[in-house]
């Protein structure tokens, strides 16, 4: 069943689009993530649903009822935002509780509930400190909690991580995953943290410049990205991209710097021959060692080592060859310096091709 429903949704703020023909559909219980990068419509996309924001265009549909044209406190949704809004006269027992006691939920009743919630994200022992008196991510748990305690049909985060430091964002992330497995509420979340987007999402929508480029899950966005800039967006380090075009026969693609790779199966034809194309190779599609059906004489590159990285499970190169700047995943093994030469391999049947043009993936 769909729960929410967004219908030809635009929002323009005077001469400005922000969102343009913004249609989505999502299913009761579903975690969808929207991702792009700062500027492109996502945030005020939540705000719209919400409330906080009209459209310009379009309707907004909620179990069934459209609830675009009601006030914010009749459309039961529930959002945290990016600086926790927290109230810090109040202590954690009375944020979380708060939108139960404007309800009419009596003391006990409210005060059950909100143990209940408080032990489920494992801040029960702080229910009498205040906000100041809490850590960065107690306060987003806090916040969390108050948009529990509502027990809304929506979920809506707006960038909730995007403060805490980088393990506090992989636990919150686990915790927002379990939370989600164990109330199964309907959830939209917005960030520009494509990895969050990945761990998190049971689909993905990306965004750019207030389009819909792509919707899908996590995994068919990044092994069958459906343009260059969802290709771009999604992984990390990001895509590698070299400018080419296509043989008069359709079976490969000559680079510019003078390598030929072939056009992996399913790829254009020959209809296609002559055509300016990007060729993308992931960075783990890019390694030191041939693909078990190619030998010594397989395509390859031979570059000059720039920069090593090496994090334990991967080590990761960035080279240049004649020009271009290639990322290679690499195994945890390899022994490479700065200032070395290296041959890497791609792997002929994950390599995708991009109309240099519209910017279209072909194929």
């Amino acid at each position: 069943m769909t729960a929410l429903l967004l219908k030809q949704l635009e929002k323009s703020f005077g001469p400005t689009p922000v969102l343009q023909n913004v249609t989505l559909g999502i299913e009761e219980g579903e975690f969808v993530v929207v991702v792009g990068p700062s500027g492109c419509g996502k945030s005020t996309l939540l705000k719209l649903i919400a409330g906080l924001e009209d459209p310009s265009v379009g309707e907004i549909w909620l179990g069934g009822r459209r609830i675009d044209l009601l006030p914010p406190k009749d459309r039961n949704v529930a959002m945290v935002f990016q600086d926790y809004a927290l109230y810090p006269h109040m202590t954690v027992a009375e944020n979380i509780g708060f939108g139960l006691k404007m309800k009419g939920v009596g003391r006990s009743e409210r005060a059950l509930r909100v143990r209940e919630i408080a032990a489920s994200l494992q801040i029960d022992a702080y229910l009498a400190r205040r906000p100041k008196e809490l850590s960065g991510g107690q306060r987003q748990r806090v916040a969390m909690g108050r948009a529990l305690a509502r027990d809304a049909e929506l979920f809506l985060f707006d960038e909730p991580l995007s403060n805490l430091d980088a393990k506090l964002r992989m636990e919150m992330r686990a915790q927002i995953k379990r939370l989600h497995m164990t109330f199964g509420t309907t959830t939209l979340l917005v960030t520009h943290d494509q990895m969050e987007a990945m761990t998190l999402a049971d689909r993905i929508v990306c965004i750019d410049s207030g389009v819909i480029a792509q919707v899908g899950t996590p995994l068919s966005l990044y092994d069958d990205p459906q343009s260059l800039f969802v290709a771009k967006f999604i992984g990390a380090p990001t895509i590698n991209l070299l400018p080419g075009s296509i043989s008069a026969d359709g079976a490969a693609v000559a680079l510019q710097g003078g390598a030929s790779l072939p056009v992996p199966k399913g790829g254009p034809n020959g209809a296609l021959a002559g055509r300016e194309v990007l060729v993308g190779i992931r960075p783990e599609h890019l390694s030191e060692r041939p693909s078990s059906e190619d030998n010594k004489s397989a395509a390859h590159f031979d570059v000059a080592i720039e920069l090593v990285e090496t994090v334990g499970s991967d080590t990761f190169v960035t080279a240049d060859w004649r020009g271009h700047r290639l990322a290679a995943r690499c195994a945890p093994e390899v022994r490479a310096s700065v200032g070395s030469a290296m041959r890497l391999f791609p792997r002929p049947d994950r390599i995708k091709l991009f109309d240099r043009a519209s910017e279209a993936r072909l194929g």
